[in-house]
């Protein structure tokens, strides 16, 4: 444990990155590696620090995105040349360059399919899909209008690639105080009248809920049904209906748990919950009042989201800078401004957040993070829960959620040599997949 906390501490330390601790977490926390790895003096490179990209947060998205060739999501190639025509100096050139290759695969798809080559064009078109969300990953201008254009081209290439590929998946709308939140079901193959578990799986800030897809399938090959969606502040709802995250996820997550609970083939009795990332934190919250539950899934586990983003800020601009928000708001605002002025990447970083959590300023913003937090409520789970946690896990607060927890509980901590100490066990969804699966076999 001293190993891990010290290689928390080191990634924030260092000349002068201190300012991107605070955008990763403000702004990247789904990719989420540390900037500087612990090691001895004169360690060599880390197999995770790519140095491809002008900034390191491009660095772990980009690793991100690498990563999802596994789920057939991305392929190597196309990233790594993707990634070698982005100019550091335009602030558009990420997500230019991530579209040029998404385009260039759904013409891919259009002529596979004119070919009667449905499953090519299906893996095409599922690629471009997640190309397209990855140009949306870094755009500088959440309030563009090519943003909602942009999601509309994700969506209908993910939409396409499930209708050529044989996934067993289809969208779904799920009813939502006045509107419905976007999803899909991926169906478990089941005789006829027969009832099989249902895994409900969701992300964090950044990531959608298309990027699922690796837990849908691993769900289906256990006989398992997947329900994936977006919620506030996530993917297409905070893109297309302009909806802002909420603290109390439970009302999120007992719409879903009703429509769920109607499709055909579902036990009810058997509903696990999983949540990745921010989603870490937001599962638990949820889990705490929906007692439907029979598994809950904190990937990593958090306590308190606040805290986590109140850390970066400290170690960022110092404990001074969160008093002066709460002391005076205006004063921190004008500060803030300053610091974006001089800190392109912490001003991308503040900006999606204010977006996503629908305020205006920063100091909003803490406050509004002052809302996430958990530690009062998650001794009301009742279902049995698995926290994972990370090695270098910049965003775990597992410990500190598991000791809280008052009902059957299990920890998982993925390791250095199994290479899956990162944020989401990013760059490592095989091992990722096997344990949590194992775990949810075992007690579902």
């Amino acid at each position: 444990m001293q190993d891990k906390e010290y290689s928390r501490r080191e990634a924030l330390r260092g000349a002068g990155m201190s300012g991107v601790g605070m955008a990763l977490a403000m702004g990247a926390s789904m990719p989420g590696l540390p900037v500087h790895a612990a090691g001895g003096e004169g360690a060599g490179k880390q197999w995770f620090e790519l140095e491809l990209m002008p900034d390191p947060i491009l660095n772990q998205v980009l690793l991100f995105y690498l990563g999802a060739a596994w789920q057939k999501m991305s392929d190597i190639g196309e990233c790594l040349e993707t990634a070698s025509r982005v100019d550091g100096a335009d602030p558009y050139s990420w997500s230019r360059e991530w579209q040029t290759t998404a385009r260039r695969l759904v013409r891919t798809a259009g002529e596979s399919r004119k070919g009667g080559h449905p499953i090519s064009a299906g893996e095409a078109d599922m690629r471009a899909a997640n190309y397209f969300i990855a140009a949306l990953h870094r755009h500088p201008d959440p309030w563009a209008h090519e943003v909602a254009a942009l999601t509309r081209e994700a969506e209908q290439a993910y939409r396409r690639a499930l209708q050529d590929l044989p996934l067993g998946a289809e969208p779904v709308a799920i009813p939502y105080e006045t509107t419905k939140l976007p999803g899909y079901f991926f169906a478990a193959p089941r005789k006829k009248r027969e009832r099989a578990p249902l895994v409900i799986a969701f992300n964090g800030r950044d990531a959608w809920a298309e990027q699922c897809k690796y837990i849908a399938e691993a769900a289906n090959a256990r006989g398992m049904h997947c329900l994936i969606f977006d919620g506030p502040g996530q993917g297409k709802v905070i893109r297309l209906q302009g909806l802002p995250f909420r603290p109390d996820w439970e009302n999120v997550v007992r719409p879903v748990v009703d429509f769920a609970v109607r499709m055909p083939g579902v036990d009810p009795n058997r509903i696990a919950l999983m949540g990745l990332s921010m989603g870490g934190a937001l599962a638990p919250r949820a889990a705490a009042f929906e007692h439907r539950l029979k598994l809950c899934i904190a990937n990593p586990g958090v306590l308190n989201w606040r805290d986590v983003i109140r850390r970066f800020f400290e170690e960022a601009l110092g404990s001074d800078m969160l008093a002066l928000a709460e002391r005076n708001p205006a004063a921190f605002d004008r500060r803030m401004k300053d610091v974006m002025a001089n800190t392109p990447l912490i001003a991308w970083g503040v900006t999606d957040s204010m977006w996503k959590h629908g305020v205006r300023t920063p100091s909003a913003l803490i406050a509004d993070m002052n809302r996430y937090r958990a530690e009062d409520v998650v001794d009301r789970i009742r279902c049995r829960t698995l926290v994972m946690d990370g090695e270098m896990d910049e965003f775990s607060q597992a410990r500190a959620l598991f000791e809280k927890l008052r009902c059957p509980k299990d920890f998982i901590l993925f390791t250095r040599e199994e290479t899956a100490m990162l944020h989401n066990q990013v760059g490592a969804l095989a091992v990722s997949t096997q344990r949590s699966f194992d775990w949810i076999e075992a007690h579902i």
